[in-house]
């Protein structure tokens, strides 16, 4: 097999290759809202935005984060309520404060928490 000619690879040099986004959180991982009062585990990546048109608009443009980045899906709290969150790499950081999220949906995904991080059951695995 020729790998050269893959029509996958580009093959000319002269052709930028997209930004490849390193994703800072990885799943499991307990994180905040860098500006809103909320924070959640992580349980999925997109390594780019992969969500609709209609809900990145809705996003006010001041505060709108640019797609290309990692975002996550989150089980995420607030004082009110549980939810999934949908949120870009950049208005994420590190929850240090070591106290447990309390979702519905942790128990059914993650065995326990283990200083700031839940791990994934091993049937969901892949």
């Amino acid at each position: 097999m020729n790998l050269s000619a893959t029509p996958d690879l580009p093959l000319d040099p002269g052709v930028p290759m997209p930004p490849v986004a390193t994703a800072r959180f990885a799943i499991g991982d307990v994180v905040k809202h860098r500006l809103f009062d909320f924070r959640g585990v992580i349980f999925d990546v997109d390594p780019v935005f992969a969500n609709t048109e209609e809900w990145y608009e809705a996003i006010p443009e001041d505060v709108r984060p640019r797609k290309d980045q990692p975002f996550y899906h989150l089980l995420a709290e607030n004082a009110e309520s549980s939810y999934v969150a949908y949120v870009s790499q950049q208005n994420l950081v590190t929850d240090d404060s070591g106290e447990p999220v309390d979702h519905p949906a942790i128990a059914e995904m993650f065995d326990g928490d283990d200083e700031g991080r839940y791990h994934l059951k091993p049937a969901l695995r892949h």
